[in-house]
């Protein structure tokens, strides 16, 4: 039979219930006040997160004594939290650069220099041939100048200065960019000259648009390319092979042997701002990048860019950035260049008073202070030599990359000469562009190393060559 249990079993069994019922109400009492406490942990936060208010000020200095560089430090490496953190590459709305209308004559017929054209600082420049003084491991083709020597050779004066081309002493092998006589006989003619390079095979070879070039400046003007053995084999093997003249087109192929530079885009600084060297009897130059293809006559570019405007150097202005601190951070981000030697060299340039720009409180001196620097054009006046020599020792010194050194050469060529103009014309981007076509490189190049004659010492002005 079924066991029947008696009723206090069933009031025992009752009794837990009576009794649970009792730690739920205690949960819930508890429960109450801790989330009363998250509510006002949760105000307390949101009242502390506004930094204008008094409850965040101790708060603030205390974070700032433990987190914030050393103002002086972060303003002179120019790097921020934001800046030393790893590229995130953003997309960008996609910006259409196209060229604008430029009013030249219209044909070079009865073209004539302007007879006050050549109203220019004079003075006479000569050239170290030769280092005495054979020091350190870099290259000796831009010579061992001391900072001392540096700082002299911005005056427009009467001087002797390093320029490139430097040899050692007797016996001592070549420095680099070693030509053919024949090659170097025929340079010693130009008058005018337009000049490309291509090194390391880096490149594709693009002719200058024969419709646009005039018969005049096909018979008088010197169309110079650049090539090292390596890039003259590889564009051998893709059909351009020079003709019975050595020339491909327009081009009269030179062939530089002995590169002065492992950093190819360092050796393309030599044809590009040393034009007066290479080219001693040329009273007008006009430098083009590999990546250009030429679409307008030489002598009305002359005409336009340099008698036109009374300018003794022409160079446009960059597509995109006006201020250096912006050209400092892309190349950075891009890893243009070794980071460490780009902050030597702005460090440097700060510390002898570059400033940003239009960050003076007046007017900036330039439209930019950063160029564009695939195609220039000059007059081989005294002060445009001088300018390309210090611009190039500044290469020589620091890093390959130009646009960096551009403005605070020219910043400080003008402050130490005060009365003494260097006439800069530089002008829009799209002007650039109607007279020369953009391409890609046909590769994109590596990081380069930094060069070997910078010393990467943990005091900065210790740190630079001597």
């Amino acid at each position: 039979m079924p066991e029947h249990r008696l009723p206090t079993s069933a009031q025992a069994a009752a009794g837990p219930r009576r009794h649970s019922r009792r730690p739920r109400r205690r949960c819930r009492l508890l429960l109450l006040p801790a989330f009363t406490l998250a509510l006002l942990s949760l105000a307390y936060l949101s009242f502390s997160s506004h930094s204008s208010l008094p409850l965040h000020e101790n708060v603030g200095k205390e974070m700032d004594k433990r987190y914030t560089l050393n103002a002086t430090v972060k303003e002179n490496v120019s790097m921020t939290i934001e800046e030393s953190e790893p590229f995130i590459r953003k997309k960008k709305p996609h910006k259409h650069y196209v060229p604008c209308e430029i009013e030249f004559l219209p044909s070079v017929e009865n073209l004539v220099e302007p007879a006050d054209y050549n109203n220019f600082t004079q003075f006479s420049l000569s050239y170290f041939l030769e280092e005495e003084h054979l020091a350190g491991n870099g290259s000796l083709f831009g010579g061992h100048q001391s900072l001392q020597e540096r700082e002299g050779t911005y005056y427009a004066k009467n001087q002797s200065l390093h320029c490139g081309f430097v040899e050692g002493p007797d016996g001592y092998p070549s420095s680099g960019f070693d030509l053919y006589e024949h090659d170097r006989a025929y340079m010693d003619t130009c008058r005018v000259v337009v000049s490309s390079c291509i090194f390391g095979g880096s490149d594709y070879l693009r002719r200058p648009t024969k419709s646009k070039i005039s018969s005049y400046s096909k018979k008088n003007v010197c169309f110079i390319m650049f090539l090292d053995e390596l890039t003259l084999a590889t564009l051998s093997s893709e059909g351009h092979v020079p003709d019975e003249t050595g020339s491909i087109g327009l081009w009269r192929i030179v062939v530089v042997k002995n590169l002065p530079y492992k950093d190819m885009r360092r050796a393309g600084k030599v044809p590009k701002l040393l034009a007066q060297r290479l080219f001693p009897s040329a009273l007008y130059s006009i430098w083009l990048d590999s990546k250009l293809r030429l679409n307008a006559d030489p002598m009305l570019i002359i005409e336009y860019f340099l008698w036109r405007k009374k300018a003794e150097y022409a160079i446009s202005v960059h597509y995109d950035r006006t201020c250096v601190w912006e050209e400092v951070l892309q190349n950075k981000r891009l890893n243009k260049y070794n980071h460490t030697a780009i902050d030597e060299q702005f460090y440097f340039y700060q510390s002898d008073g570059l400033l940003k720009f239009n960050d003076s409180g007046q007017e900036p001196l330039l439209p930019s202070y950063v160029p564009e620097g695939s195609f220039i054009v000059r007059a081989h006046t005294p002060m445009s030599n001088l300018f390309s020599c210090l611009w190039f020792n500044e290469v020589n010194r620091f890093t390959s990359r130009d646009q960096l050194s551009f403005t605070y050469t020219y910043l400080k060529l003008r402050r130490m000469n005060t009365g003494r103009n260097f006439h800069l014309n530089m002008f829009k981007d799209c002007e650039r562009r109607a007279v020369a076509k953009l391409f890609h490189h046909r590769t994109n190049g590596t990081t380069d190393p930094p060069p070997t004659n910078l010393r990467m010492d943990s005091k900065t002005h210790s740190s630079m060559p001597s």
